[in-house]
């Protein structure tokens, strides 16, 4: 059955093409497997809350009659606004409008929330963009610039706001517009397409406008909203929507709300944060965290932009999803919200997670797989302009910034095939990583770092789970040893100054922002001989005697790289290219929404061959004993490039094919 919704409709209907409802909540309400929600061009201002799910064979489908013309959105126009001071403008807000959830009273913030201010989930907009929040109505007077802001710029259009008695009110910071002749908003509802309840499976969401929500913090052991997502649910497809303007999170494919655990260290202090998370790993288990109950979603070909926490986040409720061609963008650029949650996608337990031929740009971070990033791959990418303009401060709780980031996870994870351009191109605070094929601009930083705190001066490792193979099952928990780290036919050039490492204290761990690209980072770190060797696999186990062994780093495999403008290889590496002698330039170039990439690395490598990689030459991840596979346990052949294109018997290291492939087009707006 198909039901149909039209904001412009005459009056409110039985959902019928002559009588269509008006909201798309309602149709929301009765829609049952197999029946579709078609709606039509318009603004709905709504809640939609999903009552009934799909099944596998008949999913309940809403769609955009027209791509993008329904527009889903958690803010409301405000045309009232009175002078205040030069070019300042109050409005009052009767506190009715918010029902339950006002955002103007209700803060961000939570665990692994860092900034030390701690800012409202409402937000006001000037022409769809969001002003910056201030804490005191003189500050919003000033309207200075705020430092930290990747748009300097537009920082000096502020907004305060306070209670006076059963209204809030609001000031904003227009500099010279006349807020009632231009679109202005404030956000007035938390989510725009979430079910309330779990269990929610097999929707399609297409061709949709989403925006503007008052979305709240989205930390990893509490409930993950955003302004759409499934909720604890199964087999979602997401798909041709455009999602800008959450305050917080765009998509959430997170997790469900757990009284017992949500932002347990910031209500209770007494467990550490880690085993807070621990705890959260295995009350899922008992919350139904299996294949077989939540996960395996689909998100594609979204546009998602002009977030401030995440484009997409996601905690074991993400596990077996497939994320592809998204354009992702100018994720966290206020720098108004700061903590261990923040990145274009940011997912914990990103089990059997496909990442694939996304764009991702001028965001704190590209893709985080923090904890669990098992059967994990991330391929055929364009990451970025990651990271701050030049000589921009960071803010107080701010996160470093990378193109990808794996962390505390044991493998086996995969990055294979992407296009890496930001200045720093794999943060390694982790194990069980493999690195094929890929263009990499940036330095690999915290190798051998960032996953054990000290404290009173004792080294306080953070042990993570691993699971059985292809499954949410915990299969057991390890600390980090570091290495177990694959890097075959990778381009590395240094495109930046080569600056000495320094220490920076990030999440509570010392971490090495090292700027020198190359896989020397890994010269203290054992072949797989010399580290079996230690093991004397020809005598009789001793377990006194090899016990130092379980505890030091594992080995690393890297073969078949090329390395240019002063990038620098594994002391170990047999089979490579350095060229010390060439000046290697890279550009990517951007016409008209069409991104190319220029570069003379192909003249200079020139006859320069590797061999092909397969998932047999991976072997296994250690810990889980899993190799570097497909989530259905096929093997792999990286015998297809960036562009899809086959690289026959003889290869050359980098995302591409050929010198020729290099120069097509990398990505389309």
């Amino acid at each position: 059955m198909i039901y149909y919704v039209n904001a412009a409709a005459a009056r409110e209907g039985d959902g019928s093409k002559e009588r269509p409802f008006r909201r798309i909540n309602e149709a929301a309400k009765v829609a049952a497997p197999g029946d579709e929600v078609l709606v039509a061009p318009g603004i709905y201002r709504e809640y939609v809350d999903p009552v009934n799910g799909g099944t596998e064979d008949a999913r309940i489908t809403y769609r955009s009659e027209q791509p993008l013309g329904a527009v889903i959105t958690g803010a409301e126009p405000v045309d009232s606004w009175e002078p205040y001071q030069g070019n300042v403008w109050v409005c009052r807000i009767d506190n009715g409008v918010f029902g339950s959830y006002n955002p103007y009273t209700t803060f961000v913030g939570g665990d692994w929330y860092f900034a030390p201010v701690i800012r409202h989930t409402g937000a006001v907009y000037l022409n769809d963009r969001q002003l910056y929040e201030t804490q005191t109505l003189e500050e919003c007077i000033k309207g200075e610039v705020y430092p930290p802001s990747w748009d300097h710029d537009f920082s000096i259009y502020k907004w305060y706001t306070e209670q006076e008695g059963n209204t809030t009110v609001i000031y904003a910071n227009f500099q010279g517009h006349n807020p009632n002749e231009e679109n202005v908003d404030i956000n007035v509802r938390r989510n725009c397409f979430m079910p309330s309840k779990t269990g929610v499976d097999y929707i399609t969401f297409s061709g949709f406008n989403v925006n503007k929500a008052a979305t709240t913090w989205a930390p990893p052991a509490a409930y993950q909203d955003g302004m759409v997502g499934p909720h604890w649910s199964k087999g979602w497809i997401i798909e041709d929507c455009e999602i800008s303007n959450s305050k917080c999170c765009g998509i959430s494919l997170g997790k469900y709300y757990d009284p017992e655990n949500d932002h347990y260290f910031t209500n209770k202090h007494v467990k550490s944060p880690t085993q807070m998370e621990r705890d959260a790993v295995c009350r899922g288990q008992y919350h139904g965290w299996l294949k077989e109950k939540v996960g395996s979603h689909i998100v594609r070909r979204c546009h998602i932009h002009h977030c401030e926490q995440a484009g997409i986040v996601g905690r074991m409720g993400c596990v077996f999803s497939l994320i592809e061609d998204n354009h992702i963008h100018h994720i966290n650029n206020m720098q108004q919200l700061g903590g261990a949650e923040i990145s274009g996608i940011k997912f914990h337990a990103a089990i059997d997670v496909v990442f694939r031929r996304n764009h991702i740009h001028h965001s704190t971070m590209g893709i985080w797989c923090d904890w669990q990033a098992q059967g994990t791959r991330i391929t055929q990418n364009l990451l970025h302009d990651n990271h701050a303009p030049e000589g921009t401060p960071m803010a107080q709780g701010a996160m470093m910034s990378q193109d990808i980031f794996v962390e505390v996870g044991h493998g086996p994870t995969l990055i294979d095939n992407n296009v890496l351009l930001s200045k720093a191109a794999l943060r390694i605070a982790t194990e069980g990583v493999a690195c094929v094929h890929n263009l990499i601009l940036g330095a690999f930083t915290a190798v051998g770092g960032g996953t054990d705190n000290t404290v009173n001066g004792i080294n306080q490792p953070r042990y993570t789970p691993y699971h059985i193979r292809h499954r949410t099952e915990v299969a057991g928990f390890m600390s980090i040893l570091h290495g177990d780290d694959r890097m075959y036919n990778n381009i590395f050039i240094q495109n930046w100054p080569a600056t000495a490492a320094e220490e920076k204290e990030d999440m509570g761990f010392k971490t090495s922002d090292n700027r020198e690209v190359g896989t020397h980072v890994f010269d203290d770190y054992p072949t797989y001989d010399e580290w079996i060797g230690w093991f004397e696999m020809d005598k009789p186990a001793d377990m006194g005697a090899l016990a130092k062994y379980h505890f030091s780093h594992l080995p690393v495999w890297v073969n078949g790289n090329a390395y240019f403008n002063g990038a620098k290889a594994w002391k170990n590496e047999k089979d490579n290219l350095v060229d010390d002698q060439n000046q290697v330039s890279v550009e990517l170039v951007e016409e008209d929404g069409k991104y190319y990439l220029k570069t003379n690395v192909y003249d200079v490598m020139k006859a320069f061959k590797v061999g092909l990689i397969d998932s047999d030459l991976l072997g296994c991840a250690f810990e889980p004993e899993q190799r570097f596979e497909n989530p259905d346990g096929t093997s792999i052949l990286f015998d297809t490039d960036y562009l899809g294109e086959h690289r026959g018997v003889a290869s050359i290291p980098g995302p591409f094919a050929s010198a020729e492939a290099a120069a097509k087009l990398l990505w389309e707006d």
